[in-house]
């Protein structure tokens, strides 16, 4: 298989100046979730929802590109990189997995158990670097730590349907190889700009189901942020 040059890549990029962003259709989820009078967990839906419109953008970038991302199923090199999201985010990928069936449910409990006993000393360094710090990535990539919903034998994430948003944004245009030879490639691309169209939204949902939900702290869990295994856990700590 043949791979685009940098350069190419790089001016393709360019043209993300004129793609115009449907920032209607994120308000659109949030507005439908809430109208919802089915008994289901609007927030959960709305966080599903809205990542998936992220994923819906990200394609409709890449037809305007005219590139299609090279990551395959099994390659893991990002999964490596510090995951930085907020309370909020954490408790819907929580009760993401909480809600799935027992044998999965199960089955992830006790591969997070044994990840935080295994790389105990590693995560407790990794989560206590200062991620506002500019040289936090390569710091992080560094201790080779594995996100805790990574299965390491398969390189596959085992909440995948749940995954947050920096983990669907971050993508690669060019030979995965780069990847595997340096721990944070300048051939990589984050559209971690979709952030605020998410967030906003998510946040819509969050301020409105607080009042009937009282594990969602409202404002307070939008504005904590922290490393996912930080976060993770906590949650596995308190299931012993």
């Amino acid at each position: 298989m043949s791979y685009k040059p940098l350069e190419e890549v790089k001016q393709r990029l360019e043209r993300l100046g004129t793609y115009e962003l449907n920032e209607e259709k994120f308000v659109e989820v949030a507005e439908c979730v809430l109208k919802e009078e089915e008994p289901i967990d609007r927030l959960i839906e709305g966080y599903h929802q809205l990542l998936d419109e992220v994923s819906n953008e990200m394609k409709q970038m890449d037809g305007h590109m005219g590139m299609t991302p090279t990551c395959q199923m099994g390659c893991a090199f990002c999964c490596y990189f510090p995951i930085i999201i907020t309370r909020l985010e954490a408790k819907m990928i929580i009760r993401s997995i909480e809600s799935m069936n027992e044998k999965r449910r199960q089955s992830i409990k006790a591969h997070l158990k044994e990840y935080f006993e295994v790389n105990k000393g590693n995560v407790e360094y990794c989560t206590t670097l200062d991620f506002q710090n500019e040289d936090v990535k390569l710091d992080y990539m560094k201790a080779q730590l594995p996100c805790p919903l990574l299965n390491t034998e398969t390189n596959t994430c085992m909440a995948y349907e749940s995954r947050p948003l920096p983990c669907r944004t971050y993508v690669n245009y060019m030979d995965p190889k780069f990847c595997e030879d340096h721990l944070v490639p300048e051939e990589t691309v984050s559209f971690e700009f979709l952030y605020e169209d998410y967030m906003g939204n998510l946040n819509e949902i969050a301020q409105e189901v607080a009042h009937e939900d009282e594990t969602v702290k409202y404002p307070e869990d939008l504005f904590e942020y922290n490393y996912l295994p930080a976060f993770l856990k906590e949650w596995i700590q308190r299931e012993e």
